[in-house]
């Protein structure tokens, strides 16, 4: 079968989006393999799946497939790029709309000045809810926010667990140039007190409103830029009494623009979203 294709991207963070409205989709977990797989395929760290919404009130269902195949429940910097294709493609003439996911509505509108901020929610911060194994360990406490201690590669390293729709571990580190980020990122994602795996930030403090980030992407690897995780280290920075919103957070991919008013608020996201190219894949061969 032919399938028909956008590539687009937000700050570096690459998508293939998939319009599932007016095309059948039912592929195999091999078969988003294939499509994300940067040599054999179109190449992508996240597949973005446009869909009909299944509740009321909202105007579409949005689900996203990472780079290994597995579904996820969020992915900030996608849903910028799932606003910009579905305006572009006139599949609504709204600039604010409502959006399903799988871990909850997001409200993502179009700015006059062509950026998109999204409305993430309120982050989750109990441990158990993220989820996060705490049990047995002992946190360390700095401002309102609970550090906990992880064992990594024969050291310790403090880390604060939040959910923004999915899973973050998120620590401060002095340098995002000099710490071995593909080292401690795949350690951090498979470590077993986060039973659903995790995406691991790793935060360099440069000002109370700009900071620089890496994060290691749960069944992706490091990516140029997250949106969920710049969420997740602005939420910290402000918890922790480090960061003041709105966070300016400088990623390998470009800039987002991160608003949290503290406990209780939701998250706001802003940032650019890009369109590459079009086109179509054959998937007849791959099972």
């Amino acid at each position: 079968m032919k399938l028909k294709f956008t590539k687009m991207h937000g700050a570096g963070n690459d998508f293939v989006v998939i319009d599932a409205i007016n095309q059948h989709i039912n592929f195999t977990p091999a078969q988003w393999r294939f499509i994300a797989d940067r040599r054999f395929g179109i190449g992508a760290d996240q597949i973005l799946v446009v869909e009909r919404p299944v509740q009321p009130d909202v105007d579409f269902r949005y689900r996203i497939y990472n780079a290994d195949g597995g579904e996820v429940e969020q992915c900030g910097n996608g849903s910028r790029a799932f606003v910009q294709f579905v305006i572009e493609k006139g599949l609504t003439d709204k600039t604010s709309i409502r959006v399903e996911t799988m871990s909850g509505i997001i409200e993502p509108r179009l700015e006059a000045d062509g950026k998109i901020t999204v409305n993430m929610g309120a982050p989750v911060l109990e441990p158990s809810r993220v989820p996060f194994l705490s049990e047995s360990l002992t946190a360390s406490h700095q401002g309102d926010d609970s550090l906990w201690p992880l064992e990594i590669n024969g050291k310790q390293a403090w880390i604060s667990a939040v959910s923004m729709g999915n899973p973050h571990a998120v620590q401060v580190v002095a340098s995002v140039d000099d710490y071995p980020v593909q080292v401690d990122g795949p350690l951090i994602e498979n470590h077993p007190r986060f039973p659903k795996r995790v995406n691991a930030g790793f935060m360099q403090i440069l000002d109370r409103r700009h900071i620089r980030l890496r994060v290691f992407e749960r069944g992706a690897g490091e990516t140029l830029a997250c949106g969920t995780g710049a969420c997740a280290a602005a939420v910290t920075g402000i918890h922790r009494g480090l960061l003041d919103s709105p966070v300016r957070v400088s990623m390998r991919g470009g800039e987002l623009s991160i608003a949290w008013k503290g406990e209780g608020h939701p998250v706001f996201l802003s940032g650019p979203a890009v369109t590459v190219f079009e086109g179509e894949i054959n998937l007849s061969e791959i099972q």
